[in-house]
């Protein structure tokens, strides 16, 4: 009697270790329970678009990040911009690199959704053509950015940048004297999609 309750036992604790074992699995196979560690990487792409009116901008921003924490990551990025009034005929076209750093801060939703604040410093090319010729610049860019990625898979999320809180940019033109431009957003979600930016993530 003791045998056969013994066994009946060994066999319901083994199902019950292996159902739990295959919720674990499944669970991993999509994005509940997503977290970041020391030595996870990712590639992200942003698409930044706004048309319609006078002012037709695009902007892609691909990255690459290293996490040195489970919230803490760094890497580099390009950046390359194109900008045109159709009331000036100016068109001012930007390629840049720079590098920059990410701390999540909040986690949702079984940890699909995570939010982040971003702070980078680049270096851009920038080609500036009017009806009267060219004239080429460089500048030196810094910011401090607020966004979230929503994991769909425990490899794929969505991005998208809430607010850009801080953003400094020097100019300074071949021919023609530097410039400073300096902007500060108190109010940060007055108006979050007035450029939209998104893009999709990749962790490996």
């Amino acid at each position: 009697m003791k045998t056969k309750f013994f066994i009946i036992l060994s066999m319901l604790t083994f199902s019950f270790v292996n159902a739990q074992q295959e919720e674990v699995e499944s669970e991993m196979k999509t994005a509940k329970g997503i977290t970041f560690a020391h030595g996870d990487m990712f590639v992200e792409g942003s698409i930044q678009i706004s048309t319609g009116g006078d002012q037709d901008y695009y902007a892609f921003n691909p990255k690459f990040g290293y996490f040195l924490s489970n919230k803490f990551a760094v890497g580099g990025q390009l950046n390359y911009s194109s900008n045109k009034y159709e009331s000036t005929n100016t068109k001012t076209n930007i390629f840049g690199i720079g590098g920059f750093a990410r701390y999540y801060v909040l986690e949702l939703d079984k940890k699909r959704f995570k939010a982040y604040g971003e702070a980078g410093l680049g270096y851009g090319r920038n080609k500036v053509e009017t009806s009267a010729g060219s004239d080429d610049s460089n500048s030196l860019t810094a910011n401090i950015n607020i966004g979230l990625n929503y994991f769909l898979t425990k490899n794929i999320a969505v991005t998208f940048t809430l607010a850009n809180i801080l953003s400094y940019n020097s100019v300074s033109p071949e021919n023609g004297p530097s410039s400073d431009t300096f902007q500060l957003n108190i109010n940060l979600f007055e108006n979050i999609f007035d450029q939209p930016k998104f893009g999709l993530l990749y962790k490996f």
